[in-house]
C-alpha cells in the first residue's frame, strides 16, 4: 500500500470517527427530547439527517480523496517512466553517435596509417645462394662396323662417365625465386624499387639500384610485375629474381610503394 493511499485511509477514518461521535451526542440529545411534544421531536430529527449525509460525504470525499491520490501517484509512475525512457533513448543515441565517431575515427586513422605506409614503401628482403654448376655425363661411342661389309663383334659399352662439374653457370641453370609484397586490395602501386648486391658487404642500397629485366653482374629482376589476391582485403606484388654467379651469394631487395 502506497503512502498516498494510506493517508487518505487515514484522514477518512479520522472523519468517520468525528462524525460518529457527533452522532454520539445528536443521538443522546434525541433520547432526552423524547419528553418534550411530538412537534420538538420532529424538529430534532434534523441533525441527525445531517449527520447522516456528513458521514456519507465523508465517505464519498475520502474515497475520492484516495482515488485522486492514486491517481497523481500513477501519472507520477507514468512522468518517471516517461523521463527514464527518454534518458535511454538518449543514451542510446549518445551510444550509437560515439560508435559511428569512434569508427569514423578509426577509418581515418587507418587511411592515414596506410597512407604513410604506402609513402614510406613496403621492403622485401632475399638472399640467393651461388649457383652450382651442373654435372656434364660422357657417354662413350658405340663400335661402329668394320670396313668391307663384316660386321665386327659388339662389346658392350662402358657405364657413362661423370667429368668433373663446369666452372661456370648460365641463366638457365640458376634457380628463380619470387619476392612478394602485401599491400591493401584497393592500392595502386606508384613506384616499385628494385636492388641487388653481394651478401655480407655494406654497399649503400642507392647505388645498388637496377633496372626490371636488365642483367647485372650475372642477375636479373623480371621485366614486370604480376599481383595475386591474398585474401579479401589485401594482394600481394611480386617480382622474380635469378642469379647465376658461381662465386658469391646475392642479396635481392624490392621496395615498393603504393598510393591506398
Amino acid at each position: 500500500m502506497s503512502d498516498g493511499v494510506l493517508a487518505a485511509i487515514i484522514a477518512a477514518c479520522a472523519t468517520v470517527f468525528t462524525s460518529f461521535l457527533q452522532l454520539r451526542a445528536t443521538f443522546g440529545k434525541d433520547v432526552a427530547s423524547r419528553a418534550f411534544p411530538t412537534s420538538g421531536r420532529r424538529k430534532s430529527r434534523m441533525p441527525l439527517l445531517f449527520v447522516f449525509l456528513m458521514l456519507g460525504g465523508a465517505a464519498v470525499g475520502g474515497f475520492a480523496l484516495s482515488q485522486w491520490l492514486m491517481e497523481h501517484e500513477r501519472s507520477m509512475q507514468n512522468e518517471l517512466l516517461q523521463e527514464l525512457q527518454a534518458r535511454v533513448t538518449t543514451l542510446t543515441r549518445s551510444e550509437s553517435q560515439l560508435a559511428e565517431t569512434r569508427n569514423g575515427a578509426r577509418a581515418d586513422i587507418e587511411a592515414g596509417v596506410m597512407r604513410r605506409l604506402g609513402l614510406e614503401g613496403v621492403v622485401v628482403l632475399a638472399t640467393v645462394a651461388p649457383c652450382k654448376p651442373p654435372l656434364v655425363l660422357n657417354t662413350p661411342a658405340l663400335s661402329s662396323p668394320h670396313p668391307g661389309g663384316e660386321s665386327a663383334v659388339q662389346v658392350p659399352s662402358p657405364a657413362p662417365t661423370t667429368n668433373p662439374p663446369a666452372s661456370t653457370c648460365t641463366e638457365a641453370d640458376a634457380s628463380p625465386i619470387t619476392l612478394c609484397a602485401t599491400v591493401p586490395m584497393n592500392a595502386t602501386v606508384t613506384e616499385l624499387e628494385l636492388f641487388v648486391r653481394a651478401a655480407e658487404t655494406d654497399t649503400p642500397w642507392s647505388t645498388s639500384r637496377v633496372v626490371p629485366g636488365a642483367e647485372t653482374d650475372q642477375a636479373r629482376f623480371s621485366e614486370k610485375p604480376f599481383e595475386i589476391p591474398d585474401g579479401a582485403q589485401t594482394k600481394q606484388v611480386c617480382e622474380g629474381f635469378a642469379s647465376w654467379s658461381t662465386e658469391r651469394a646475392r642479396v635481392a631487395r624490392m621496395l615498393v610503394r603504393y598510393s591506398p
